[in-house]
């Protein structure tokens, strides 16, 4: 009830307030334009005045001054200084005569000048000064009048403005307003009505018929909620005993998918290992074949090499030793010589590479590298298993580059990329363009592997990462190779990998944090 009052009174005081507001205003608006109409008027009526100065004040003026008679032109000045808001008037004549009446203190607002004449003579001139004084007097009068009749009215209008509003609209509101706070669940079957109501409808019927349907919506809703309680309670406890049951189902289930889960892990572990054992075997064999052709060039010369000895020696013990033949058969040595010498440094380098990228696969320490020698060593050893293939492979890196990383890892990653470009890319083709290019910059290295093949089709390109994904299925494709190089970047090298938009080929992005070398806490290649 209370809450109900204090709303009505603020509807009252704010409606109060804005009548007053908009009542003042207009009366403010209506005084001023009254004001400055008025005050026009009288304008008007002094420029009269001034008007009726020249016609009925400077005849008179001038015959009195023609004939000297000074108290009579005092007495005719003196009329013209008692006229409305004329405060001062100076007469002079071509003698000297000078005179004037009035206060010469006054505020000025106009000054007319009138010559005076005699039987067409000019006799001398009459000035009149003018104030607004008894205008601004007679404005503030009739403001004053104005305004306190339209607060007269304004507040008789507004007085009756509340009552109206009071008995029309205020106290339904009050009883809208009590119904509303005394609505609740238990009484919603009791109606809203208005007394003392015309027989039209106006707004408050249509507000009163709202509250009235939104009742009856409530109520009815409210029935439907205490039956779809009923229900969901009902359902609460089928649910709890199916509950009770599938958890029960589901975590036998659960056990059995963890146990083929556990079963799945170890078999990719194993393919994984298979895979990299298999990469190792193809580099072993690629390099066996290598060495053997250096080699089997070493015992050839070697042969030669035996008989042209065989020959010099049975030529200086049968005294048959010319200088030529010596001469011929030092030169013939000497050629030997440079062929076994260049045999067995290329065998020494595939076995150097060869060692370098077996002993890290099988160890797999981390190292300090330097980066661009490793990739040689890789990029030699792989190129045995395509020795048949004109590719070609451009190298960018950083000669003066060393970090700590693991260089399996890298072989790894590597060996797969050049494969994959050796199977997939260059298929039925004999050249083509590979290019790795490492950088490093904020604490990353990068490794930009692109090639000019086949490229990737699009049905593959979303799961190229993907465990047992490949195009050679059936083939020999285990599809585990860019799977491998996927977890070698991601849990080993703790980087990432992307695969890039490119016009021809494939090009992959390897992005690793670069790890700095710590004293005494990794191995180097030299010790390996």
């Amino acid at each position: 009830m209370n809450k109900a009052v204090e709303i009505n009174d603020k509807l009252t005081k704010r409606l109060l307030l804005y009548i007053l507001l908009c009542s003042v205003f207009g009366s403010v608006c209506s005084t001023i334009v009254q004001l400055y109409a008025s005050f026009q008027d009288d304008l008007a009526l002094l420029d009269q005045r001034f008007d009726n100065i020249e016609k009925s004040y400077i005849p008179s003026i001038a015959s009195s001054l023609w004939d000297f008679n000074k108290p009579l032109v005092a007495q005719q000045i003196q009329g013209i200084v008692d006229l409305p808001d004329i405060g001062l008037v100076k007469i002079e004549n071509d003698f000297d005569y000078q005179h004037q009446i009035g206060d010469d203190n006054i505020d000025v607002k106009k000054v007319v000048e009138f010559p005076i004449e005699y039987q067409g003579k000019n006799v001398g001139k009459l000035k009149v000064y003018a104030d607004y004084q008894d205008i601004y007097q007679q404005l503030w009068l009739h403001a004053g009048f104005i305004l306190t009749s339209e607060f007269i009215k304004i507040f008789i209008v507004a007085f009756f403005i509340i009552i109206i509003v009071d008995k029309l609209i205020t106290r339904h509101l009050f009883q809208i307003t009590r119904y509303a706070q005394q609505l609740a669940s238990h009484n919603l079957d009791e109606e809203l009505t208005l007394s003392n109501r015309p027989a039209t409808e106006d707004e408050l019927d249509y507000l009163v018929n709202a509250i009235n349907s939104m009742r009856i919506k409530l109520k009815n809703e409210i029935v439907k909620l205490e039956d779809a309680e009923n229900a969901l309670l009902a359902l609460n406890g089928e649910l709890e005993v199916k509950v009770h049951d599938r958890t029960a189902k589901l975590e036998e289930s659960n056990q059995q998918l963890q146990q083929s889960l556990d079963d799945l892990t170890l078999a990719q572990d194993q393919l994984v290992q298979s895979e990299k054992m298999a990469s190792l075997g193809q580099l072993v064999a690629g390099v066996a074949h290598e060495v053997n052709t250096p080699l089997g060039i070493c015992v050839t010369s070697i042969t030669a090499l035996k008989e042209k000895v065989d020959s010099l020696k049975h030529a200086v013990d049968s005294q048959e030793l010319t200088k030529s033949f010596l001469t011929d058969t030092l030169n013939l040595l000497g050629e030997y010589e440079q062929i076994i010498e260049r045999s067995l440094n290329k065998s020494v380098e595939l076995i150097r590479s060869f060692k370098s990228v077996a002993v890290e696969q099988h160890t797999d320490p981390e190292m300090n590298i330097n980066l661009r020698q490793h990739v040689y060593d890789v990029v030699n050893t792989v190129k045995t298993m395509f020795k048949h293939k004109k590719y070609h492979i451009e190298i960018d890196i950083d000669e003066d580059f060393s970090l700590v990383t693991y260089p399996s890892a890298w072989n790894q990653i590597l060996t797969n990329f050049l494969m994959n470009s050796h199977i997939h890319g260059f298929e039925d083709r004999r050249h083509g363009d590979i290019s790795i290019v490492f950088t490093h910059s904020k604490g990353y290295l990068t490794l930009l592997y692109c090639d000019n093949g086949k490229g990737i089709e699009e049905e593959f390109k979303k799961r190229i990462f993907d465990p047992f994904v490949t195009t050679k299925r059936g083939q020999g494709g285990s599809g585990l190779g860019l799977n491998i190089v996927f977890n070698l970047v991601s849990a080993k090298l703790s980087g990432t990998i992307t695969s890039l938009d490119t016009d021809q080929g494939v090009c992959f992005k390897v992005k690793v944090p670069i790890k700095l070398p710590k004293e005494n806490s990794v191995v180097t290649l030299r010790e390996v």
